[in-house]
């Protein structure tokens, strides 16, 4: 009877898988990108506390667009008028922070005033409210300084406060960095891995062994996944517990963005393949992988809000994984959202996880 045991190819697997992850832990590029960077924007952006000039007004649908009070608030360059969306959205938005206030623009029944602006500003972004409503106070001043010589004013400012979270800094900034983290381990990782597994033929002498490729990809991808996922679980606890980042539900929602972060990696880990497979030598390796990444970086909605963009560069943004990627995490993170109630954007994620595979297997080489 022969003493030899059978071959283990799940083990074979987490052998590869515990030796790739003390090679990652031991690189200095794979710390920088996962942990360095991320950490480095998150406590600048956290100590700041501020944001950009930018004020989000919804438009009730009740409202009265033809008046000097709403054509004064269009022209102004930093104020965006929200008015494809429906009323009780918009107060969704506003209690959220997604907006910064809501204003409804009518005329009475009455002499005067001629018109009466209602404003609803939340707790969530009182600041902005608060800036909103001086800018009003300024120009309904102005008309009825020139009307002064009628009886009583011409417009009148109504102003009302909702409750609301306020919508930190933080809370828009970390998940981009945590997005950033898992873009810059899934392709460049996955690419200067792959590659050098193939040029020193280690891969050659993996082949001499009896265990099956595919359980060598699953080994090098649970090390990566694993020091990611390792390294999210940093950066969220110093975003919660250092600079108050809002995790609505807590653990749960914590395990949530986990989760989100897994998804997002074997994704982008789709793209260092390409990239390894395409690569002729290690030179050539990070333009390949910057074309990939430096758009997502600097459109997905990383270090501030696509609607900072020009009109016609939002819909390129809007097709980008990241853009989606970040965006759930700040759903689930701030609002409390479900996987349900963001099956879209796990869709298009996916569906560039099928493109992106699917590329990876026409150009990935093991010689």
């Amino acid at each position: 009877m022969s003493n030899h045991k059978k071959y283990s190819q799940p083990k074979a697997m987490f052998a590869i898988a515990k030796a790739s992850f003390r090679s990652i832990t031991r690189s200095p590029s794979a710390v920088v990108f996962t942990l360095a960077f991320p950490m480095i924007f998150i406590l600048v952006f956290g100590f700041i506390g501020g944001g950009g000039f930018r004020i989000s007004v919804g438009v009730m649908s009740t409202s009265d667009k033809n008046n000097p009070v709403y054509s004064a608030l269009e022209k102004m360059p930093n104020i965006k008028m929200v008015t494809a969306e429906k009323n009780a959205e918009l107060v969704h938005n506003l209690e959220r922070g997604n907006i910064d206030a809501l204003v409804s623009i009518n005329a009475p029944q009455i002499s005067r005033p001629e018109y009466v602006v209602d404003l609803k500003t939340s707790a969530a972004s009182p600041e902005r409210g608060n800036m909103l409503k001086l800018i009003l106070e300024n120009i309904i001043s102005k008309m009825n300084l020139d009307e002064a010589h009628l009886k009583g004013e011409m417009v009148q400012l109504v102003q009302q406060e909702v409750e609301g979270r306020k919508f930190k800094t933080i809370d828009f900034i970390l998940p981009g960095q945590l997005g950033f983290s898992l873009l810059s381990a899934g392709v460049f990782g996955t690419a200067f891995v792959f590659f050098n597994l193939r040029q020193t033929l280690v891969l050659k002498r993996f082949f001499a062994t009896p265990i099956q490729r595919p359980y060598i990809i699953l080994g090098e991808a649970i090390a990566r996944m694993v020091f990611a996922l390792l390294g999210a679980i940093f950066i969220i606890s110093i975003g919660y517990f250092a600079f108050g980042f809002t995790l609505i539900h807590g653990f749960s929602t914590a395990l949530m963005m986990l989760a989100l972060s897994a998804i997002g990696l074997i994704v982008f880990m789709g793209f260092g393949f390409i990239v390894s497979g395409i690569a002729n030598s290690e030179s050539t390796i990070p333009p390949l992988a910057n074309i990939i990444t430096l758009p997502q970086f600097l459109l997905s909605g990383t270090f501030f809000s696509i609607e900072a963009f020009p009109s016609w560069l939002q819909p390129i943004c809007k097709i980008l994984p990241l853009t989606y990627l970040n965006d759930a995490m700040r759903k689930v993170a701030f609002e409390g959202q479900e996987f349900s109630e963001i099956s879209t954007h796990l869709l298009i994620i996916a569906a560039w996880g099928v493109a992106a595979y699917a590329a990876a297997f026409k150009t990935f080489r093991w010689e």
